[in-house]
């Protein structure tokens, strides 16, 4: 692309030659193109010689020079924004005695940030959280290395709520349709009032024990309790060889219900062996894969007291 300075200089040439502006115009676009100054560009400028400005430079701006945009203040809101990601910024300019244009303009063209809305997860987990899920995985995959036959001896268990009816989910409710067709409509439908809760263990051979808890009972420690010594009847008589060598394991998250004292104490005076599981980690609960089918049984099943 042409330089309008050097067009500028062009202009001026003509106007000294005595040339018209719109005579000027045909010539800049015969020499330049689609690069040529526009028509009312070539006629302001032919004005101010007129007025006997011959300079072709542009005139200055009313105000004085930006100057924000420098090394020290674009070091100055780095700053503030590492000690605080969520800083405004209304906030960063009051902080920093910086114009709002500027603090813009550093954080976008400088430091080429964005702001973004926080992604949600379930749970942020701390330092020692995240530190004892890794040891927690890495014990488990040692052991699964050194005893092929680990995975078979687990039996693992959870709560979940069992309703009247299912709502039809989109993905089940969709179908095939040509381009002339009518959309398939369905009602609006609700997750069914009825519901029961239901407790259910099993293990790589499929359920070892499952019960529904009573209407207007709480899955407390007392009642757990119960549910263990009715477990480990069932591993007798379903899972006899297991029961015998005493090698089971049993699995279950950290529900207050489970991990109260009443019931480590059960565990430990029936040589009950647990196999640890790290706090929120679903992902490690195959409860959570094979038994829980919804995020919503999920999140009510985490609020059992």
């Amino acid at each position: 692309m042409a330089d309008q300075k050097e067009q500028r200089v062009c202009v001026k040439f003509c106007f000294l030659l005595g040339k018209t502006a719109a005579e000027t115009v045909g010539m800049l676009r015969q020499a330049f193109n689609d690069d040529a100054l526009g028509k009312s560009q070539v006629y302001e400028w032919f004005s101010r010689f007129k007025s006997g400005n011959m300079s072709t430079e542009d005139m200055p701006r009313p105000g004085r020079p930006s100057t924000g945009r420098n090394d020290e203040n674009i070091a100055k809101i780095k700053r503030a924004i590492d000690e605080d990601r969520r800083k405004t910024i209304d906030q960063l300019s009051e902080e920093t005695n910086i114009s709002w244009s500027t603090v813009q303009r550093i954080l976008t063209e400088g430091l080429h940030m964005r702001r973004v809305s926080a992604k949600f997860v379930p749970r942020l987990l701390g330092d020692d959280q995240r530190e004892n899920r890794v040891n927690v995985c890495r014990d488990l995959k040692s052991e699964v290395q050194n005893d092929p036959e680990f995975l078979k001896r687990i039996v693992t268990g959870d709560e979940s709520w069992c309703y009247g009816y299912d709502p039809e989910s989109k993905q089940s409710s969709s179908q095939w349709k040509t381009p002339t067709s009518p959309r398939p409509k369905k009602a609006r439908q609700v997750r069914s009032n009825v519901k029961t809760m239901l407790i259910c263990f099993f293990d790589v051979n499929g359920i070892v024990h499952k019960e529904f808890v009573p209407p207007g009972q709480t899955v407390n420690q007392h009642f757990y309790l119960d549910v263990l010594r009715r477990l480990r009847e069932s591993v007798r008589r379903k899972r006899s060889e297991m029961w015998r060598n005493g090698k089971w394991l049993l699995h279950h998250d950290n529900a207050p219900a489970h991990t109260a004292l009443t019931v480590r104490q059960f565990l430990t005076s029936n040589n009950m062996v647990i196999v640890p599981h790290p706090l929120y980690s679903p992902d490690l609960a195959p409860s959570d894969f094979f038994f829980v089918s919804t995020d919503e049984e999920k999140s009510e099943r985490k609020a059992i007291p």
